[in-house]
């Protein structure tokens, strides 16, 4: 536990790596104490984008300026349309021009295509560099900045090019979402509710009263404990891990469908989710009662959608999924809330089931 009593300390620690998660309110204030103490290069590159520097750079560089740092920054368009290897390329040449060493450090300030694009360019700049990830948005705090996956898109398909990273330190302060529009934060809620179906159903009973801040920061908490103690048994997605995929495997779809800007992807998955909820009852597994617990929410967050692309375009959308293995693909199902498991599926009968599903 750290001295402040706001701040809780996680540690996810795998055979190759340890990473340092801080949760609570007012941790953004101390980056710069916590990541003097940890690294000894005095060099810190912080890379943010259009919509988050203009909220945190200078107050963040700042920050660990006062703890003896000198601080250079890259500010990326916004969007997904910035998860790009021409993107991570512009990354590696400001790496080069302030003369980064392994000693030093990169700080990915922002939502997860800051924090994937960011995280790949530190796994690769000089073969690793060390990485903090300052998550800014719902969605990353509860999903992307945690568990050490990074990458870019490819025209062909999302994250097709990555790498398996750990960041070094993760600050995760709740109250940089006060700064969220609130679309953004509904987003976000998209991956909460993914964790209280996969492994803790106290979380959709909290979702469904009335949430103050202490309810969406014990949400936010549950969530990364989640995904600390699944990657700490499956860091590269062998195995457990993969029921975190609940709702991505139709929603990675929708998203390429959409040129990966016309579903956020808190609304892919949130689709994704409600298709695999009603494969699930199709093929006898999932209780029918998930669909309407599930409407509930997604209405409460706005992010219940009718799907409008037509099933053999999502079927082959799926072609290209990094969960295919030769011709099945590992899909999630629930059974029930809390309870997720892995079944495999040939793509012929996974094609079959969206035709139907989704008709």
């Amino acid at each position: 536990m750290d001295s402040n009593p706001l701040t809780k300390k996680l540690i996810l620690k795998t055979a190759s790596s340890e990473s340092e998660i801080y949760f609570g309110r007012g941790t953004l204030l101390k980056a710069g104490l916590l990541c003097g103490t940890r690294f000894r290069g005095r060099r810190v590159h912080i890379v943010s984008d259009t919509n988050v520097a203009p909220l945190y750079l200078s107050q963040v560089s700042m920050l660990f300026e006062e703890n003896g740092f000198t601080v250079t920054s890259t500010v990326l368009p916004a969007g997904e349309t910035s998860k790009t290897l021409d993107s991570v390329h512009a990354l590696y040449e400001d790496f080069v021009s302030t003369t980064l060493t392994r000693a030093d450090l990169v700080v990915a300030l922002g939502g997860g295509v800051i924090g994937d694009t960011t995280g790949f360019a530190a796994a690769t700049y000089l073969r690793g560099i060390n990485l903090c990830q300052i998550p800014t948005t719902l969605l990353a705090q509860v999903d992307s900045s945690v568990g050490g996956k990074c990458g870019v898109d490819l025209k062909s398909g999302k994250n097709l090019v990555g790498a398996f990273y750990q960041p070094h330190m993760v600050l995760i302060d709740p109250d940089m979402l006060n700064s969220l529009p609130e679309h953004i934060f509904n987003d976000g809620m998209a991956e909460v509710i993914k964790y209280g179906f996969i492994a803790d159903k106290s979380i959709l009973e909290k979702l469904e009263s009335n949430l103050d801040n202490d309810m969406i920061s014990d949400v936010i908490l549950r969530s990364v404990e989640i995904k600390r103690d699944i990657v700490m048994q499956d860091e590269r997605d062998t195995s457990i891990r993969m029921i975190l995929n609940f709702g991505h495997t139709i929603g990675h779809a929708l998203e390429k469908l959409g040129g990966f800007h016309a579903l956020s992807h808190g609304q892919a998955v949130a689709l994704g989710m409600k298709a695999a909820l009603q494969l699930g009852i199709l093929l006898g597994i999932t209780e029918k009662s998930t669909i309407p617990q599930l409407n509930n929410l997604l209405d409460r967050f706005e992010l219940n959608q009718e799907i409008t692309y037509s099933a053999p375009s999502i079927a082959d959308a799926l072609l290209n999924d990094k969960k295919i293995l030769s011709s099945t693909i590992s899909f999630i199902l629930i059974k029930t809330p809390g309870e997720a498991f892995i079944h495999n599926l040939s793509l012929l009968s996974l094609r079959q089931l969206i035709v139907e599903v989704l008709k």
